[in-house]
This record gives C-alpha cells, structure tokens and sequence, in this order.
C-alpha cells in the first residue's frame, strides 16, 4: 500500500522507522501498519489487539505521519508518553523525512494541573488559616520548614523552576509530594488566564498549549481526552487521526473522568475558602450547609443508594442552593485589578462550583447514574455518583468526527471483539446498522510462540478461594512452586490484604527475598526484583499491568484468585443489574469481562522476549472447574495448559538450571 498521497508505500516507510529505532519487523506490525492506513484513508474505526513484542507503536506511527494530517496520540501510561516522544518519535520522524520530504513536528500535551504555575510559585498559595495568607517557601527556608519533607520538596520545585524549559511534573526526577506540587500548581478551574496573569507569557502550560497548536502529532493522556471528549472541553486542537494506546484502560479512566464526588473535607474547604469574599448571609448559609453535610456523613454506611434518604436530599438541597448564591456573588464582585484576589476568588469559585455541580447533579437522580457511599478509613466518608456506562458518551462523542484506532495487547476477551467493542458503543462486529460507526476488529499476533515459552498451570486440586487471604492449601502449593523455580516469581494477588498474608508467611518458610508492594517506591521494586534473579514481588493492581522484566528474574507469574471486581462495588453491582434487566448475562458482561481483562495483562507478565520461558500459575481451581473458566482462558496468551503440579514443578527447576547456566 503507498502512503496517501502517493508516495513511499508504507512496508518502505515502516522498514526504514524500525531500521532507526534499531528494531526488527515483524509480519504483525505489517499488517496492523496497513491496516491502520485503510482505516484513516477509509475514515472508519479499527481495534487492533497487538501481542508483546508486535511493536504496534511503529504500526500506527508511520501511517500517521504518513496521513500528514494532524493526529493525537493517547496513552495510559507515563512510560509510554515517554518512549513516544523520548525515543520512537524523534527517530522515526527524522528517517521519515528524506522519504516523505518533511519532518513532521510532534509536542506533549497534559492537564494544566500537570505544569508548574509560575503564578502560585511567585506569589503564594491561598490557604485556609487563621492567620489568613502565607508563603509556604519563606516558611520551607526557615530551619524547621527545610529540615522536614514538605519543606525540602518546595525549595527543590522552587530551585527547579529556574532550570525547566517544560514545567511538566514529569520531568522532575526524582518525584515530589502531591502536598508539594498542590503549592505549585493549578487546576483549569482556578487559573486566573493568560491574558489576566502577570505570568501569562511565561506560562508552560500556556507554551504546552501553543506547541500542541502548532504540532502534527500530539502525545497526550487518556484522561486528558476524557476530558476534552466527554466534557467538550476542547483542550486539544481538532484532528483528523485519533490513536488511542494502551485502549484496555480508555473505558476506566473516562469512567473516572465523569465521576463525581462530595466529602466533608471538600466541602467545608469551600466555604471556607470563600467565606471573606461574599456577604455573611451567603457565607453563613454555605457553612451551616457544610456542616449538615459533615454531620450527616458520620453516619453514612457504604453501598449504593437506589434512592436517596430524604435527609441527603434535604442536605444537598441546602448545599446546592447555598452553593448557587455563592457563585453568583463571587463572579459579580470580581475584582481583576488585584491580581492575588482574583487568585484567591478563582480557588473559591473552583471549589464551590464543584459542590454546586456534584450536589445538583445527585439531586436530578438521572436513571444513568449511580449513587453511592464510600468510607476509607484515612479519608472519612464520600458521596459518589458515576455513569452507570460511558458506552453511550463514547460512541457519541469519541467517534463522531474523525477516524479512531484503538490497541493493546488485550481486546479479544473471550475470543472476540465484541465484549471491548460494547464497552466503547459500537455494535458487534458484522452487525453494524447505516446509523453505527463503521468498524473492524484485527488481531496481528505476537511474534512470541506462547505455547513453546509458557505454561498455563491451573491449580484444580486446590479448594475454591474464601475470604481467608492466607489459606494453608495454597501457601504450600506457592511455596513449593517458587521453590521449584529457584525465587523468580512475580505474585499477582487480588488485595494487598492477601499480598501481605503471603508475603509474611512465605518469609517464613523460604530463603529467597520477597518484596512487597508498598514497601518502597514502585520503581524502586521493579529495578530490585529485575536484578537479582533469586527475588520475589509480591503485590496487587498496578504489578497485574506496569511490570516489565524480560529475562530470568520474572520465570514464574503466579495469581492468587481469579480477579473479580469487589461483589460490594456499587457501581459494579449496578452495571450487573441493568444488563440482565436488559435480558443480558450480567455476571459474564461486567464481572467476568474484568477479571478477563486483568488475567489477559496479568499472563503477559511472562513471555516479554523471545528468550522468555516460565509458568503462568493460577491458584483458583475455579479457572478448571467453572463453566466460565474457558471466557477467562481463552482470553489469556495461548499457553500450554496442564493441572499437573508435578509436571509444572519439574520445567520450573528445568528452566531454573538452564539460567544458572546461561
């Protein structure tokens, strides 16, 4: 196929970008590389599952900057963001230019909260003391600030503002505090604008913007575009190509961008931080709402509210009506010749239409929202509310004006498209109707032969997993298994409540170090267990998709139990309940495609190079037994499968040797 507008074909293109990032082709990438060049050209819409080791970011890169239109990019995940704009992006464009005659320009674009604001650096961050405003620098230089966490982060966020050229927190290395960076940053909410900020030239997130403006390819995050798509924001500049990466988790994080949420703390902060910019009837009236909200959540219980208690609703009532007449006040008395208090104002209003939103949007009781309770024990209780789905914004929204490419490694669940596609509202695959968005699933492969390079290995002589974490049948079998494999072992656990019953218990019983998540830094983990071939990581949720360790330290990835959401999660429960209202199975649409989802990322663990050998080990005999046993399997890499743990124990010391050896 040659590029759109008739010159190099895209193997040529493709084969002269992997040759630049020092890469192999594969025949996947091809294909998917193709693919994507139908779809764009086609303007239609394409889900491409593409295996560790495809290299699908060279597949959708050299058909974009073929297009030479513009397009976004979305990830999930900071490495991504990085190894695209760090690595694959500079190289590429460079060895594309003599073929397409141009050097396409490519900028990063996040969330104004993600920059540094010079403003709030210089000038001070409102706060909600007695003494009223103070400058949280002057206080870190003082002995006692600078000696102390806080403090030492502030004078090194305050020292490196001098050095940046892009105020992205993620250039800064190693990291700060949220605490810190909340005295340096802003929200789009509470940003004065450029044209109103004495800082407004200098503003990185005002550069970010304008280099986003003038870019071809834009890298962003799947938040960002929640945002600009669900809300209408338009923070991005229009495109003709959206890419969206790491796709398993797009569903997630819209969901998490249209979430709402109300706590006493947020609350009271609110009307304190507007309580000297409004008249005290106002102030009085948002307090006495606050602390009505405060006291009714004290005794709130978690779960769902199918409907809401009338005290909430009295409560939200109050709170929404006080709220309103706060907003108005602030936006009337205004005073932008004084620039800190319009700072300050801007906190407030930001604060306050937050509640107002939140407790107006509860109060409407929209049948496609979900209500609930939530208590942490740090953070006290919370009123939530979600969409029941984003299907229906997504296929709205996300759709509708430009062609969308969506990958990952994990799309088919179950064997097909068609539980990823629903979740994004399209319709299954060969059943679209003249109104539904035009498009094909495609799964390109892995270069990786699964079947000789891993194992399958479902423990079906285990008892069915309880509510005990630390159960004896299981401690035995995982000890014995990492004994066979000499350490080596990545554990997958479904809590950190079971990740440290493990972890302690296995302490115990074997030589080989074991750490567990939350011990230290995450990075941390993974650079110690990837050096020391002997060591085991123990951990929960972000270890199931963010490890990458090729080689022998990660030879054995064993998972407790089958990952299935909390049976207690209101919003889970309520998808559940509206697909089998709908005639649906609600367990196998939302339950089991979860826990499908996670044991898909979670087996990939294994095999990230062609050298790779190992084990998958689940320790829930439920995988051998249920009828929906065979979903979950068929959506893991396809590995030999065997019950037999004596015959699993001997390749893990097989292998074991043949690393010693190596």
């Amino acid at each position: 196929m040659s590029a759109p507008s008739g010159g190099p074909a895209i193997p040529e293109l493709l084969h002269a970008a992997v040759g630049a990032i020092g890469g192999t082709e594969r025949p996947g990438q091809v294909a998917m590389a193709e693919a994507v060049a139908t779809a764009v050209e086609e303007d239609t819409h394409l889900l491409v599952q593409a295996g560790t080791g495809t290299g699908k970011s060279m597949g959708y890169l050299v058909p974009v900057l073929a297009r030479a239109e513009r397009a976004v990019i979305a990830t999930a995940t900071l490495a991504l963001q990085r190894q695209l704009t760090e690595r694959d992006l500079p190289r590429v464009t460079e060895a594309l230019r003599p073929l397409l005659g141009r050097r396409a320009e490519f900028a990063t674009l996040k969330g104004r909260s993600n920059y540094l604001c010079l403003h709030r650096l210089h000038e001070g961050v409102p706060q909600e003391e007695e003494e009223g405003l103070f400058d949280p620098f002057e206080a870190a230089a003082s002995a006692g600030g600078a000696s102390s966490k806080l403090g030492r982060d502030l004078l090194r966020l305050r020292d490196w503002a001098d050095e940046t050229e892009t105020g992205d927190r993620d250039a800064l290395a190693p990291g700060v505090s949220d605490r810190a960076w909340a005295q340096v940053s802003v929200s789009s909410r509470e940003c004065l604008g450029a044209t109103r900020c004495a800082y407004g030239a200098e503003c990185f997130a005002e550069a970010a913007r304008e280099r986003a403006r003038l870019a071809e390819v834009i890298v962003t995050n799947h938040a960002l575009l929640s945002i600009d798509t669900l809300e209408g924001a338009s923070i991005l500049p229009s495109h003709d190509v959206l890419v969206v990466d790491e796709a398993h988790e797009l569903v997630s994080r819209a969901t998490g961008v249209a979430t709402g949420e109300l706590t006493p703390a947020s609350v009271a902060r609110a009307a304190r931080r507007s309580a000297k910019l409004v008249d005290e009837k106002a102030a009085d009236a948002l307090q006495n709402a606050s602390d009505g909200f405060e006291a009714l959540m004290e005794l709130a219980l978690p779960g769902r509210l199918e409907e809401l208690p009338e005290d909430l609703r009295h409560s939200l009532a109050l709170l929404r009506d006080a709220s309103r007449t706060v907003i108005t006040a602030l936006g009337g008395t205004r005073d932008a010749s004084v620039e800190q208090e319009d700072a300050v104002r801007r906190q407030a209003l930001a604060s306050v239409e937050t509640v107002h939103t939140v407790a107006e949007r509860v109060l409407e009781g929209s049948e496609y929202d979900v209500v609930w309770y939530e208590r942490h024990e740090r953070y006290g209780a919370s009123l939530r509310v979600a969409p029941m789905s984003v299907s229906g914004l997504l296929r709205e929204k996300l759709f509708a004006e430009r062609s969308v490419v969506l990958t990952s490694a994990t799309l088919k669940l179950g064997g097909d498209f068609d539980g990823v596609a629903a979740s994004l509202g399209l319709p299954p695959e060969g059943r679209q109707g003249p109104e539904d968005p035009p498009w094909r699933g495609m799964d390109v492969g892995s270069p990786f032969d699964y079947r000789r390079q891993g194992i399958l290995y479902v423990a079906r002589h285990l008892d069915p997993p309880g509510r005990e974490p630390a159960r004896p049948d299981m401690m035995a079998e995982l000890t014995e298994l990492i004994e066979a494999a000499g350490g080596r072992t990545l554990g997958l656990f479904s809590s950190m409540r079971a990740a440290r019953a493990a972890a302690e218990e296995l302490r115990g019983r074997l030589p080989h170090p074991i750490l567990l998540q939350g011990e230290e830094t995450l990075g941390e983990l993974i650079k110690s267990f990837a050096e020391d071939p002997e060591t085991c990581l123990f951990g929960t949720l972000s270890l199931w998709q963010g490890v990458d360790v090729p080689g022998a330290s990660c030879q054995l990835v064993v998972m407790d139990r089958i990952p299935f959401p909390r049976p207690d999660d209101p919003l889970t429960g309520a998808r559940q309940k509206a697909v089998e209202e709908a005639g649906g199975n609600g367990f196998m649409a939302v339950a089991a495609t979860h826990a499908a989802l996670l044991m898909a990322q979670g087996a990939g663990r294994l095999v990230r190079a062609a050298g790779d050998r190992g084990v998958v080990a689940v320790l829930d005999s439920r995988l051998a037994r249920s009828r929906y046993g065979s979903f979950l399997r068929a959506s893991m890499p396809d590995f030999w499968y065997t019950h037999d743990a004596a015959q699993v124990r001997r390749s893990l010391a097989a292998i074991d040797a043949a690393a010693k050896k190596a």
